[in-house]
């Protein structure tokens, strides 16, 4: 997934050379723009924040992001449709 912090609303804005991309409002500093990332894919996918972990690049732009519970393929079109 492709983050890019700082924009002017929080969403899922579709697909980017084969990577989600998701903006959020929050600034890359201190961890919160992963913060808003996982509070965004939480709500999306009415599940725990709890369960939500950047696994890689927590501090790129690109990340892998960890829904516990939920693969890959299930994650994205779950994404996807919203």
């Amino acid at each position: 997934m492709r983050v890019q912090p700082r924009s002017r609303k929080s969403e899922i804005a579709g697909e980017r050379a084969g990577a989600l991309l998701v903006k959020v409002t929050a600034p890359p500093v201190d961890g919160k723009a992963n913060d808003a990332v996982r509070r965004l894919i939480a709500k999306r996918l009415r599940v725990p924040i709890s369960r939500i972990s950047v696994v890689r690049g927590e501090s790129a732009r690109h990340k892998l992001v960890e829904v516990e519970g939920i693969d890959d393929a299930e994650l994205r079109r779950a994404l996807a449709a919203g």
